[in-house]
């Protein structure tokens, strides 16, 4: 019997933070923040996945994608664990992460605005009534404004500039 090797952790999360969102292929899993740890548990590596919301349409495709790019780099035996608790935060996505979003032409989540713990601010902000300013991706603007709370995925709204014209989605805060 063969035992597999257990390469560095380290190394592990250098592959999978060139594994693509499926819905956002500018952005990497990690660095959208939903792998939760990698580890070892004697010859099989652990990665803990925790969607962007439990009925992410793209959950089974995110974990092939995972399962594809490690079997790739010669794992054989792993294991993929869904963690719903706690649940998955826009405050995870890393500032490279929101970065890659703008360059793309999303805007990304307001730093803090999802896990603040105000539960008026966060009822304001469901109900579209929050005082939120979201810069315009494309030209950096501050006149914009909600077209509609549902955009192109269920996690992203429609907005749009009044100085460019341009519309862009928004990143919503989860």
């Amino acid at each position: 019997m063969v035992t597999q090797v257990a390469v560095d952790t380290g190394q592990v999360w250098d592959w999978l933070s060139k594994v693509p969102d499926p819905e956002i292929p500018v952005i990497s899993l990690t660095d959208l923040g939903i792998i939760r740890a990698v580890a070892w548990e004697g010859d099989t590596l652990v990665v803990t996945v925790t969607p962007t919301y439990s009925g992410c349409p793209a959950t089974s495709i995110i974990n092939l994608d995972i399962e594809t790019a490690l079997r790739d780099h010669g794992i054989d035996k792993l294991e993929l664990r869904r963690q719903l608790s706690p649940p998955w935060t826009s405050d995870w996505i890393t500032p490279e992460g929101r970065d890659k979003l703008r360059a793309y032409g999303i805007a990304p989540p307001i730093d803090g605005t999802a896990a603040d713990g105000r539960l008026a601010g966060r009822v304001a902000r469901l109900a579209g009534t929050s005082n939120l300013v979201i810069a315009c991706p494309r030209c950096g603007s501050n006149a914009t404004e909600k077209v509609s709370q549902f955009g192109s995925t269920p996690c992203k709204a429609s907005w749009r500039c009044t100085d460019c014209l341009e519309p862009f989605d928004y990143f919503k805060c989860i």
